[in-house]
């Protein structure tokens, strides 16, 4: 899938079944969504189009990253799209991307992709300078230990 000139992206095989993979990536998404030592403070997921999604990022010196955006789209066991271009209610605030996650059976287990998708090409560099690869990387491999327990 051609996904345009201003994604980051990230993928890896992860040896469990999508189901599992599934549920660990929505119900338990405070245990793999920010890279160790930081932590997720889940303040509201509304899995559904157009739900809140709300949570603080807390880093190990006191440091925190509010991420405040909404569902754009929930397709059980395949994918989950989020934005932080609205919050709740459709109230539009300055954007920074889209984030796909995606599933997709391969094998005996899945693979796993994590894409964001930015409207400038500066947005894209300053996710790329936050530490894109090395973090969306960490991510991805935490929410394979998880799966593979």
């Amino acid at each position: 899938m051609n996904q345009g000139p201003l994604v980051l992206s990230v993928n890896r095989y992860i040896a469990a079944s999508p189901a599992i993979v599934w549920q660990i990536m929505t119900e338990r998404l405070s245990e793999w969504w920010c890279p160790k030592p930081w932590q997720t403070e889940i303040i509201e997921l509304d899995w559904r189009a157009g739900g809140r999604t709300a949570m603080i990022m807390r880093g190990p010196d006191g440091e925190t990253s509010p991420i405040e955006g909404v569902v754009l789209e929930f397709t059980p066991g395949q994918r989950f799209v989020f934005t932080d271009a609205f919050t709740a209610q459709w109230q539009p605030q300055e954007a920074f991307m889209i984030g796909v996650f995606e599933i997709a059976a391969e094998g005996s287990g899945c693979r796993y992709t994590a894409s964001a998708r930015h409207w400038t090409e500066a947005a894209m560099q300053r996710h790329k300078d936050m530490g894109f690869e090395e973090g969306w990387h960490a991510v991805a491999a935490q929410l394979a230990a998880l799966a593979e327990a």
